[in-house]
């Protein structure tokens, strides 16, 4: 998928995206950066709003996942079981989510108990960077449910 693919099939799917004008800069399956605005995203304090940073941390991990799963040919749907956000430093600029590729370990057990009983986990790591420096960590849990 192309970034103005993954961009529109966001907007459309996931609304939450559109509203913070979130960008893809990186589809992915190997690595998945995507950007917000600090304006549409900004709290009381005009700083990024922490919901806001989490989100876009928990979409760049369901777009790793998404997207190794497509690039792979399954059907597999894709939801977030937990997710547990760090902030590091006030937001104060435009700000990204870095998410590296599935570990390689990670992904072999996920494809073993998707195959096996139709559901399989991934943990992630993603990045919040603003300027390059990382002013927040996310770690999350993707579930890939496969239809039966």
């Amino acid at each position: 998928m192309t970034a103005d693919e993954l961009r529109s099939y966001l907007y459309r799917e996931i609304p939450l995206s559109r509203a913070m004008e979130m960008d893809v800069v990186e589809p992915g399956p190997g690595r998945v950066v995507l950007s917000a605005p600090l304006e549409p995203n900004t709290n009381h304090r005009s700083t990024a709003f922490g919901g806001s940073v989490t989100a876009l941390a928990t979409l760049a991990g369901w777009v790793a996942v998404h997207s190794r799963l497509r690039e792979e040919g399954r059907k597999a749907q894709v939801v977030i079981q937990r997710g547990t956000m760090e902030y590091l430093l006030p937001v104060t600029r435009p700000f990204r989510a870095v998410c590296s590729a599935v570990d390689d370990d990670e992904w072999r057990r996920l494809r073993r108990t998707l195959d096996r009983s139709g559901k399989g986990r991934a943990r992630l790591d993603v990045h919040i960077e603003v300027d390059g420096g990382t002013v927040g960590r996310f770690e999350g849990t993707y579930v890939a449910i496969e239809p039966r």
